[in-house]
């Protein structure tokens, strides 16, 4: 994969530079929950005020906000950066998407964000996959580097594209086929194993349009409702009761998963293995949680559930690499060009 040019190389010296980093991170009570994404984005931003930076304005999107709404200012993100890294060159834009010129990669909206800077960096790998002002606008008016976390993010997810070490392993998990089927065509016929749990191992039972068998649960834990006090039981797949819910994957299938995930030596994991959000349903996606951080294994996991899933559980820095990006991360692993890196002078 041919990397774009990277900040490394930029001449940043006495220089005002605009870095769009991937600050869209979840609040609670308008106080920063997780700030993972923010410490992501701390190696690019102290590069360039190392090499002198005169004066960095940071611009990111959070959450979808159908124009301004105060619940989704990037008020508290500031401060949480401020905590972390307190420089007074730094400055912090309002949330982008408070512009409507933000999804139309509308250049008025571009040139307001690049006004006055003299170099764009994109680090948000999070984000590249859209056409945004933030990402690609400001990249056409600026000379545009790739920040160190976008570098890694490329060159990581990258390797599972090229010659890799066997058995290669996929875990993939979550409530629609649709949304993981690109990437399951795309890896999933070159891995030596794929591993399917969530809503979508019943689409997948129920059809499968890939040209490859895949490993789908041997048993679930029922429910009766979609509720978290509901009752459950452990049962066969085929013996789920009618009306019953399946929405974890067994003790049975939970060993099968890990046994395959044991004997990899390149892992890719995205998506959980059921509404882990609730504790009665969260074993199955622990036990993969843990089966890919204990592997020797190169391994991969990408996805906002799986992510939050690895940090929960104070495994994230079990893994080889930890990505940022969800929709991103599976987009470059169909093969799909990312209009933010494409933007971007190739190194």
């Amino acid at each position: 994969m041919l990397l774009p040019r990277s900040v490394r190389t930029a001449d940043i010296d006495g220089k005002r530079v605009l870095v769009r980093s991937d600050l869209n991170v979840p609040l609670d009570d308008g106080r920063v929950a997780d700030d993972l994404r923010i410490r992501a984005s701390l190696p690019t931003l102290e590069l360039v005020l190392e090499h002198g930076a005169e004066a960095v304005r940071v611009c990111s999107h959070l959450g979808r906000p159908k124009g301004v709404d105060p619940a989704l200012s990037m008020h508290p993100v500031a401060e949480r950066l401020r905590e972390l890294l307190p420089d007074e060159r730094i400055d912090v834009l309002e949330n982008t998407r408070f512009n409507p010129g933000e999804t139309k990669n509308d250049p008025t909206y571009a040139r307001e964000l690049a006004e006055d800077c003299d170099l764009f960096v994109e680090d948000a790998f999070g984000s590249v996959h859209r056409a945004h002002a933030s990402t690609v606008g400001v990249a056409e008016l600026l000379p545009a580097y790739a920040g160190l976390l976008l570098e890694r993010e490329l060159a990581e997810l990258g390797k599972l594209l090229g010659e890799v070490e066997r058995p290669f392993v996929l875990v993939s998990g979550g409530a629609k086929v649709e949304d993981k089927l690109g990437v399951l065509r795309n890896l999933g016929g070159r891995a030596d194993t794929v591993l399917v749990g969530g809503k979508m191992a019943e689409e997948l039972r129920a059809e499968n349009p890939l040209r490859f068998e895949v490993v789908l649960p041997s048993d679930v834990v029922a429910a009766s409702a979609f509720a978290e006090d509901a009752e459950t039981r452990v049962v066969p797949y085929n013996g789920l009761p009618d009306g019953w819910l399946g929405l974890d994957i067994g003790h049975e299938t939970q060993r099968t998963f890990a046994r395959h995930i044991a004997e990899a030596r390149t892992i890719f994991w995205n998506g959980p293995m059921g509404v882990f959000e609730w504790p009665q349903f969260a074993a199955g996606t622990r036990a993969v949680a843990e089966a890919v951080a204990a592997s020797s294994a190169y391994s991969v996991v990408g996805g906002a559930d799986s992510a939050r899933a690895l940090t929960e559980l104070g495994l994230e820095d079990e893994v080889s690499w930890l990505s940022t990006g969800g929709g991103a991360a599976l987009e470059l692993l169909e093969g799909k060009e990312l209009p933010g890196v494409a933007a971007i002078p190739d190194a």
